[in-house]
């Protein structure tokens, strides 16, 4: 009689939450060519209908997941929605700019805003939170402000777009962290859109009447355009949940690692796609902001070790 054949281990939860951010930060990366596919939309209108449609994904995907009376209760407290507020005002910042950057040819500027976000980050929690840093970590935060003054000498003025993106991020993730324990990805994005959804309403209906920017080209460019306008719906909140569905199986260091694939695709996307110059002095500021990450990183990398270290209980002899 033949042996039962033992069945297929199951995928870990680490290899699944490593394809998950693996595959946002992916999707994340590629915005660019979506934005660009968009045309002749212009920037503010493309923001317009990504809050729209996000607000309709959300709808579709709380409805499918019968998570209505947490989102709910989330609109009726009176504090969660006045941090969904300070929060959906600064990504609204985040995403005009990135989405105006990309379309006007600073993909790669747009880029280095997110490779310096992790140091950002790291100076608000010492600003803001009062955290205290290590040594390491100092390092690469002053090798970071060197990268910003080499890039601004060879620019001949600062990279702004770089940096309201870097601080603007930083700054969101900073307020969400505040409800972090009580609002999830999908019911934090809804309320953010619901939001943002009268002026993304205002806006469409003043580009239509006015014509500025070009108008309002939904429905004057053809089935295709309306098809891409309407992915920008899920293209927004997709990324956003495979994230927070990351975060929870991943650890803090890995997930850390994974972030930089965005800004690598969207670099690549601004040289190789848009062919956007890279100069002497982009390229080393882009290696200076690379040493700081790998600074950043080793330094993550040893504090994960030594946690693990002091967790570990010793066996009764």
């Amino acid at each position: 009689m033949s042996e039962p054949i033992p069945p297929r281990p199951a995928r870990s939860e680490a290899s699944v939450g490593v394809v998950q951010a693996l595959v946002a930060y992916g999707l994340w990366g590629l915005m660019p060519l979506l934005f660009a596919a968009m045309a002749p939309a212009a920037a503010f209108e493309i923001v317009s209908w990504r809050i729209v449609f996000g607000l309709v994904f959300c709808a579709v995907a709380i409805l499918a997941t019968r998570s209505w009376l947490r989102t709910r209760s989330l609109l009726v407290q009176p504090r969660v929605m006045g941090v969904m507020g300070v929060a959906a005002g600064l990504i609204l910042v985040n995403w005009t700019v990135y989405v105006l950057a990309t379309t006007t040819g600073h993909t790669v500027e747009a880029a280095l805003g997110y490779f310096i976000n992790p140091l950002v980050t790291i100076a608000l929690g010492v600003l803001v939170l009062r955290e205290r840093l290590r040594p390491l970590q100092w390092t690469a935060v002053g090798i970071s402000v060197l990268a910003v003054v080499v890039i601004a000498v060879g620019y001949g003025q600062m990279p702004w777009i770089a940096l309201v993106l870097a601080f603007s991020f930083g700054s969101y993730g900073l307020v969400k962290k505040r409800v972090g324990g009580t609002v999830d990805a999908l019911s934090g994005l809804t309320i953010e859109t619901v939001w943002l959804l009268p002026l993304a309403v205002g806006t469409l209906v003043v580009l239509g009447v006015t014509g500025l920017g070009g108008g309002v080209t939904f429905t004057s460019e053809g089935w295709p355009h309306a098809l891409v306008t309407v992915l920008t719906g899920p293209a927004t909140a997709v990324p956003l949940l495979l994230f927070a569905s990351s975060a929870r199986r991943v650890s803090l260091s890995t997930l850390g690692l994974t972030q930089y694939l965005a800004p690598v695709m969207q670099l690549l996307v601004g040289v190789l796609v848009q062919h956007e110059p890279m100069s002497a002095s982009r390229w080393i500021g882009f290696g200076i902001v690379w040493l700081a990450l790998v600074v950043l990183t080793v330094d993550s990398f040893t504090a994960a070790r030594r946690g693990a270290r002091r967790d570990v209980v010793p066996e009764p002899a």
